[in-house]
């Protein structure tokens, strides 16, 4: 945007008339529209030509970062009716428009996860592996560039504009040891140096500015107790032995962990507890249950997420009134009280059956 447009350079425009909030400078005008909640934008997009060319330009997006205004929303998909986001500080559902994708996409499994100010679903067309993203800004979908060696059934995470995905199985079913680099900013991938190992149902995370992958299996029978390290400075793998004792078989879902703080959180299945890792002595502590149980489904149906300083955890409960699913959150600073986690509910939605079958969290 230029001063002509009503800018977004932190001058004023004009004439008192082009203000985009009359009686304040452009400068402190956007400041204000920084701290509005993200979820509010479509609406502002709606007042006139100015304010929908500020929100599409995502200007107001890398201002929130700079001000701390950073807000999370929680997406997630649970029934066939499509995608819907939580907005847990104003306590808000929205329903994303479907995914102009084929039928063959719409009904097969996915993969999902939140980049930059963007929403990932990996899944399968009927010819290939295909990539849809949803945009914050644009609020729409669009088909995402298909990654240098395609996959599914990876470990991955983001680190602000950058998510890298690492193993999975290619389209032949052969189990992979390379990884890639997303870049939300250029919408391109990057291969990077191949894993000591292959593995497939893994899970990745960034901690301490690097990134992992653990668990998974690198065969049909074999799993894996080792984890690896990423360097994005050296561009190397670290073998660590033994990180993740809790090795999954072909029936059970890939680990389920969750950074907060840069320290490492992770959901036992068959005891439903959550337990922190600790670095110095590559062990694990265990803290307290689940609000919700995960062995019932060997792990599947459950999300654990970082949101912010909290864990979350979806999951869905039946009840009186239905069935439902159901945000729970923690935050560690608050500590445990007599080995019990005070799980604390963010919010609730009804009637869309008890099983979460993709959950991303988005910071931005």
């Amino acid at each position: 945007m230029d001063r002509g447009e009503g800018v977004n350079d932190g001058f004023s425009g004009p004439g008192p008339n082009d203000s985009l909030i009359p009686g304040l400078i452009d400068d402190v005008a956007l400041n204000c529209l920084a701290w509005v909640s993200g979820s509010d934008y479509a609406v502002l997009s709606c007042i006139n030509k100015r304010f929908n060319k500020l929100i599409n330009s995502g200007y107001l997006y890398g201002l929130r970062k700079q001000l701390g205004a950073v807000e999370h929303l929680v997406y997630m998909v649970c029934d066939p009716r499509g995608w819907v986001a939580f907005d847990p500080k104003i306590n808000r559902w929205i329903s994303l428009p479907k995914i102009p994708c084929d039928e063959c996409f719409n009904h097969a499994d996915k993969e999902s996860l939140a980049v930059g100010c963007e929403l990932l679903v990996f899944g399968r067309e009927l010819m290939e592996f295909a990539i849809w993203k949803y945009s914050m800004i644009c609020r729409g979908w669009v088909k995402c560039q298909e990654m240098n060696q395609p996959r599914c059934l990876f470990g991955s995470s983001s680190l602000g504009s950058i998510a890298i995905v690492a193993g999975g199985s290619d389209k032949y079913g052969n189990v992979l040891k390379s990884a890639e680099l997303y870049d939300s900013s250029t919408g391109m991938w990057e291969l990077l140096p191949n894993m000591h190992a292959p593995r497939r149902l893994c899970s990745g995370f960034f901690m301490d500015g690097k990134f992992y992958v653990i668990g998974g299996m690198s065969s049909t029978t074999v799993s894996l107790s080792c984890g690896e390290e990423y360097d994005l400075k050296t561009r190397s793998w670290r073998k660590i032995e033994g990180m993740y004792p809790y090795v999954n078989v072909g029936v059970q879902a890939p680990p389920l962990v969750a950074v907060v703080d840069n320290q490492l959180y992770a959901v036992e299945h068959l005891t439903n507890m959550v337990k922190k890792y600790d670095k110095e002595r590559n062990t694990w502590n265990e803290l307290g249950r689940l609000p919700v149980r995960a062995d019932s489904s060997n792990g599947w149906g459950l999300a654990f997420k970082a949101c912010g300083e909290q864990l979350l955890v979806v999951g869905g409960q039946r009840g009186p009134e239905g069935e439902a699913i159901v945000l729970s959150s923690w935050c560690p600073k608050s500590g445990i009280s007599n080995g019990t986690i005070d799980w604390q509910v963010l919010g609730v939605k009804e009637h869309v059956g008890v099983f979460v079958y993709n959950c991303a969290v988005m910071g931005c």
